[in-house]
């Protein structure tokens, strides 16, 4: 028998739709125990509430700087004894001291197949763009571990959406996120959550 489920958080900025493919694929060894937004008006924050998930706002512009706006969020995460940080959408960039903190406990998903289109700057539409002009005949998604370089961690999962002939930016964006995205990041959080359930129980 493993011990209690992995205790999840998940980091949103905007309107939640990977939040919401986690709340409908019912993860068996995770529970997301509460929603962090960097943004009072995330739609994210309405889904959370309806699902009757525990919300907190930390936003960036209403603290001194970088230490207070994470220290906010650790003392969110403590206060709800969180193992699984979940980027979902996040648009705030987490410091190198703060992801040193949570080795291999932090996910994110990327609107693209990494090292393709990342990095600094690459999130939202502007993946996408970028791939319509190289040409590209695939893109996807993936996700992966978070550490101090930005899209820079392990891979965990990857999957590959084509790119059809008369794509916009915003049908790509629709179709990764349909085909890739909501599959992938579930997929992903549950082996992860299984993975702390067992170092729980003492069964690498």
């Amino acid at each position: 028998m493993l011990t209690d489920k992995t205790r999840i958080a998940v980091f949103v900025s905007g309107g939640g739709t990977n939040l919401q493919a986690l709340l409908d694929a019912g993860l068996e060894n995770g529970e997301i125990v509460l929603v962090v937004s960097s943004s009072p008006k995330a739609y994210a924050l309405e889904r959370a509430g309806r699902a009757g998930i525990p919300t907190v706002v930390v936003s960036r512009k209403n603290c001194a700087g970088q230490d207070e706006f994470e220290a906010k969020i650790e003392a969110a995460l403590k206060e709800n004894g969180v193992e699984l940080i979940v980027l979902a959408g996040f648009l705030s960039i987490l410091s190198p001291r703060f992801t040193a903190k949570y080795p291999k406990r932090i996910l994110n998903i990327h609107p693209s197949l990494i090292p393709s289109f990342c990095g600094q700057g690459y999130y939202g539409l502007r993946v996408h763009e970028e791939a319509l002009k190289r040409g590209v005949k695939v893109t996807g998604a993936t996700v992966h571990y978070v550490n101090e370089i930005p899209d820079g961690g392990e891979i965990l999962l990857q999957k590959a959406v084509s790119v059809e002939p008369g794509d916009t930016a915003e049908t790509l964006q629709r179709r990764v996120m349909e085909q890739a995205e909501w599959k992938l990041l579930p997929q992903a959080v549950e082996l992860v959550s299984a993975s702390i359930r067992r170092e729980k129980d003492g069964r690498l």
